[in-house]
């Protein structure tokens, strides 16, 4: 939990003191707008949170994987000024803690399937956590150097 808290706040700084035109930043040709990967960051916490909250309540069916380009593009995140984005970030975020705060201590060793592969509770919540420092390390050498 001090791990995502932290990871929450370091995402908020880097980005709420960004003009508009940062956050429209692409360090490539093909490669997401800062707005466009904010976007995916929210869309992953709300994926791996169903995931999370299905599997912990005892789902037994197998939960589907996603295409990351196909939501981001579906997103249209550039729509939103990147206040806005930070700002769904933000309260995704709490949710996601809110909800791993929620769990019975015996709920974070249940499994079930997610993308074809078994996972704990537990483990979908270091992906969360690892997933968001692989992009935190992104934002950082790529977009922000």
């Amino acid at each position: 939990m001090s791990i995502l808290r932290e990871q929450s706040g370091l995402i908020y700084e880097l980005l709420e003191g960004l003009s508009e035109e940062q956050g429209n930043y692409r360090y490539a040709e093909g490669k997401w707008s800062i707005k466009q990967l904010l976007g995916h960051l929210t869309d992953n916490d709300r994926i791996m949170s169903y995931r999370l909250l299905a599997i912990a309540r005892g789902e037994k069916a197998p939960l589907p994987g996603y295409e990351e380009n196909d939501y981001a593009a579906a997103g249209e995140f550039d729509r939103f000024t990147l206040s806005e984005m930070v700002q769904h970030y933000k309260l995704v975020r709490m949710s996601t803690i809110a909800l791993l705060e929620s769990l019975p201590e015996e709920a974070w060793t249940r499994i079930g399937t997610a993308s074809n592969h078994p996972i704990s509770v537990r483990a979908i919540a270091c992906v969360i956590i690892g997933h968001e420092l692989h992009h935190l390390n992104v934002l950082n050498e790529r977009y922000l150097k």
